[in-house]
């Protein structure tokens, strides 16, 4: 399937992050600050047609932000629910029972879980995505959003991928984002966004919504990160599979974002800062807002 990108118009302002480290903690979330909002623009979107504002989004500095920066007015994601499923566990790699498990994922069956890939120098998915979910969290939250994750920490196991999309059903999530970072050759680079396909099943009412989410925060990750479109997989860093179990399962619109390429060098070297990982953030709160607001 071939649509036209549209390109998101939003500047993201990032003011100071903290220095957490890899995987970084709770305290030194409480340090980062989140994005302002620009001057909205407007851009026809490339599936439903037609005009629509594109503000990147706001949200409340962190209680250290100087008296100098912007204060946000309103909440703009309030009565919105967002479920948020960082990929992986920090634990999976000790429980080769539990994870390789199989479970049935409709059209096929796949392991409950995996443990994910990893930089050349350790830094692991399941810590990538667990820092990039936390702060993520964060800034919804401060935009006014109720939150719900599908994993409290990264020091346990799982849960299974069916359990994983049960959990955005049960929560009648408006939305929900898987977040993964891929493990190809090195060579390769960019990100992209997986869309899941009609299968005849449960996830086929919201394949449409869900398509257009994978526009918006494949322009807002393009757009806030800098980094490529995916040069191993997909078209324009959209790739449509039905073979996902999180999608397949999930009766809310839901997307999974790939963020890179932790076997190059260069993006795994980016993935391993903390600003670069809140600039991931800030662009993934940015894609949900577009979409949870127009």
């Amino acid at each position: 399937m071939s649509v036209t990108g549209r390109a998101l118009a939003t500047a993201l302002v990032l003011c100071g992050l903290g220095a957490a480290a890899c995987g970084g903690t709770t305290a030194d979330l409480a340090r980062d600050r989140v994005g302002v909002p620009p001057v909205a623009a407007t851009a026809a979107h490339p599936v439903t047609g037609g005009t629509a504002a594109t503000p990147a989004g706001s949200a409340t500095g962190a209680a250290s932000a100087s008296a100098a920066s912007p204060t946000p007015v309103g909440k703009p994601l309030s009565g919105k629910v967002v479920v948020i499923d960082p990929g992986h566990n920090g634990q999976n790699y000790r429980h080769p029972a539990e994870i390789n498990k199989q479970v049935d994922v409709l059209t096929k069956r796949k392991a409950c879980d995996t443990t994910g890939t990893a930089t050349a120098n350790g830094y692991s998915e399941a810590a990538f995505t667990w820092d990039v979910s936390q702060r993520l969290d964060k800034i919804l939250k401060n935009r006014g959003a109720k939150v719900v994750l599908t994993r409290q920490d990264n020091t346990g196991v799982g849960p299974c991928i069916t359990q994983r999309a049960a959990i955005g059903n049960k929560a009648r999530a408006n939305v929900a984002i898987s977040i993964h970072a891929d493990g190809a050759g090195p060579a390769n680079h960019g990100f992209h966004v997986i869309i899941p396909k009609r299968i005849g099943g449960p996830v086929d009412p919201v394949v449409k919504a869900s398509e257009r989410l994978g526009f918006d925060v494949r322009d807002a990750m393009r757009s806030g990160t800098g980094l490529p479109y995916s040069t191993y997989i997909g078209k324009d860093a959209l790739d449509y599979r039905n073979d996902i179990g999180g999608l397949n399962l999930s009766t809310v619109p839901k997307v999974l974002v790939e963020c890179g390429n932790m076997k190059n060098p260069t993006e795994a070297a980016r993935f391993q800062q903390p600003a670069f990982r809140q600039k991931i953030a800030l662009s993934l709160a940015n894609g949900l807002q577009q979409y949870l607001t127009h």
